[in-house]
């Protein structure tokens, strides 16, 4: 009897695993045909050279002792220098990497809540929604997220190992639960707010803040102290990198109103996700009535949780959990300039779960028909009516979700397709408008360029991006004195845009203004240290000038950044055929038509070296 008890289990969760699998399978699966996005993808990947150049003892160093893009997370980076190595730059190939983790993910929640809680329903129901919700669709369809599945991953195998060590609390489960919470930060600092849940754990479901409060308390100090660590060393790198908002900017009355709102938008999307996009405009003209609105229902809804917390515990957890984890990312202190993010919801939305899961059946009960009620006291159970309702219910749930998924997720496959869709979505996104402004100056079309950077500027005058962007256009067109104006309005609004130095020292030497144009190259190279396209322009504009020796050095700095670019091969080797090292050019111009074997300049250069050398 007890061997068939105990088969029957393994049965059933082998059996819900394999749906979260295949479901979560059906909603991505589309992604290994998709291609990298010019948000943050290009940053991190593209255009890093630490890490498309592969697993080496050179990036391990610079994955752990370098901050970059407004980061340090070494394992993340590792992750990304992984799948060049083994992959390549096959865009699929990377993307299937993000919904490898999140299927790990989704079954480690499951078997989490499993151990907890001993429910099995309950915690199918968490993995599911996990696994489907259109607004984890960001944190997987897009590659650069890695950080989120990831963190998620060691955050999930610390929970793990906090079940085991509260049920045998030896030294080694509590090192294992170090060892992962260790490289969870190691990956995104999010995992900053695990204490503050695993506390939440100890009074539901583990049950054990009645009676070991204080063991609880001090078992969570190494824990935080790792985690000051953490955040210490990302607010220096996100402040290094300028993406912590300037208080001038966001006030902080402004930033408390935006972070109110949220709050309620955040919940509201659970329930009905509508409208996604990759880039939420922040608005400066939030109304005080819905900031105001926003507070009272965030206090009645803690007040109501608060009042029932003692007869239902999972709800004050679970509240908790959503409200206490979103803090670091609600916009109180303001990172990059969006107003709330989907990708935020990754963790925090478990505890909206963990609610449903517990309070839906509970409600259920508590609403039966008089049917099934004997003297005034329901009978003990859901009834199969019920249970066959939630059963329908919950499958509907899960089919709707699955679609609108499967949808969001076909807007990553390229950087168009996400950025018209977030113009379709949102009001006044500069963001979107500036990201197809690129895209269209890439491809020559700068009429419908130019109008997409003018609407950017209308939305937000002060853009100094948008501000350069504009200047590369009338420089396209040969409207130099005016390309001038704006790349000085740029440097105005943002003296350390690297960019803007390097566009205006371009468009200073088309005016032959060459030692102008070298004092921009070299502010450019000052500002970004691993700026290959100025070290390139600012070696060009010595070669022109007959400084040949510092020309080279330039051009191998940019070569050192960036080997892979066939124009600055090409143009080491004219420098050192300038500098009589002609067996070198020839180097350099074979590796140029290696790179790109239609290139004209570099196949001209080495006909015309191999004749007169002969």
């Amino acid at each position: 009897m007890s061997n068939t008890s105990y088969r029957i289990p393994i049965r059933l969760e082998f059996f819900i695993c394999l749906f979260l699998v295949a479901a979560t399978l059906t909603v991505y699966w589309q992604v290994r045909n998709f291609d990298f996005v010019e948000f943050d993808d290009d940053i991190y990947i593209i255009g890093n050279p630490h890490v498309r150049a592969g697993l080496s003892w050179e990036s391990l160093r610079w994955a752990f002792t370098e901050s970059y893009a407004a980061n340090w997370h070494p394992l993340t980076w590792l992750s990304h220098i992984s799948d060049v190595e083994f992959y390549g730059m096959n865009a699929g190939l990377h993307h299937l990497s993000n919904v490898i983790f999140h299927i790990a993910n989704t079954l480690l929640l499951f078997f989490v809540f499993r151990q907890m809680t001993g429910k099995i329903w309950q915690s199918a129901f968490i993995a599911s929604m996990f696994a489907l919700h259109p607004l984890h669709v960001e944190s997987v369809a897009w590659i650069s997220e890695r950080k989120d599945v990831l963190s998620t991953f060691f955050w999930l195998l610390t929970m793990l190992s906090y079940v085991r060590y509260a049920r045998q609390p030896i030294i080694h489960t509590y090192l294992a639960v170090l060892f992962f919470f260790t490289l969870g930060l190691m990956s995104k600092a999010m995992m900053m707010t695990l204490p503050f849940v695993l506390l939440l754990t100890d009074y539901w479901p583990l049950g054990r803040w009645r009676t070991e409060k204080r063991r609880v308390i001090f078992e969570k100090i190494p824990l935080i102290a790792l985690t000051v660590v953490s955040l210490t060393v990302t607010f220096f790198a996100q402040k290094k990198w300028g993406a912590v908002g300037n208080w001038d900017v966001y006030p902080f009355t402004l930033r408390t109103a935006n972070a109110l709102i949220s709050y309620v938008r955040y919940i509201g999307k659970m329930f009905c996700p509508s409208d996604m996009a990759f880039f939420y405009p922040y608005s400066h003209l939030l109304s005080w009535r819905k900031s105001a609105g926003a507070f009272l229902m965030l206090v009645l809804l803690s007040l109501l949780i608060m009042r029932n917390a003692r007869q239902e515990p999972y709800l004050i957890t679970g509240w908790l959990w959503f409200t206490g984890t979103l803090v670091p990312v609600i916009g109180l202190i303001q990172v990059g300039s969006q107003a709330m993010a989907d990708r935020y919801t990754y963790i925090p939305y478990i505890g909206l779960f963990i609610m449903l899961a517990w309070g839906i059946p509970k409600l259920l009960f508590l609403l039966r028909s008089p049917g099934f009620v004997t003297m005034g006291v329901p009978k003990p159970g859901l009834g199969n009516e019920v249970k066959i309702l939630i059963a329908i219910g919950t499958a509907g749930i899960f089919t709707i979700f699955m679609t609108i998924s499967n949808l969001q997720a076909g807007y990553w496959r390229d950087s168009i397709s996400l950025f018209e869709h977030a113009l379709d979505v949102t009001h006044n996104n500069r963001m979107a408008h500036s990201k197809i402004g690129s895209i269209l100056y890439r491809q020559g079309k700068t009429e419908a360029a130019a109008a997409h950077y003018a609407e950017a500027l209308r939305i937000k005058p002060d853009d100094a991006n948008a501000h350069n962007n504009m200047g590369l256009i009338l420089a396209r067109q040969g409207r130099t004195d005016e390309a001038i104006r704006y790349y000085n309005e740029a440097l105005r609004l943002d003296p350390g845009l690297a960019i803007a130095c390097n566009n205006m020292g371009t468009a200073l030497e088309k005016q032959g203004k060459r030692d102008e144009a070298i004092r921009y190259y070299s502010q450019a190279v000052e500002l970004k240290p691993d700026y290959a396209g100025a070290f390139n322009n600012l070696g060009l504009v010595l070669l022109r000038r007959g400084d040949t020796q510092k020309a080279i050095a330039y051009f191998q700095a940019s070569l050192n950044i960036r080997p892979d670019h066939a124009e600055t091969r090409n143009n080491m080797g004219a420098a050192l055929v300038h500098n009589g090292r002609q067996d070198e050019a020839i180097v350099h111009f074979r590796k140029a038509l290696e790179l790109k074997p239609d290139y004209v300049r570099a196949y001209n250069n080495l006909k015309k070296l191999s004749e007169t050398r002969q």
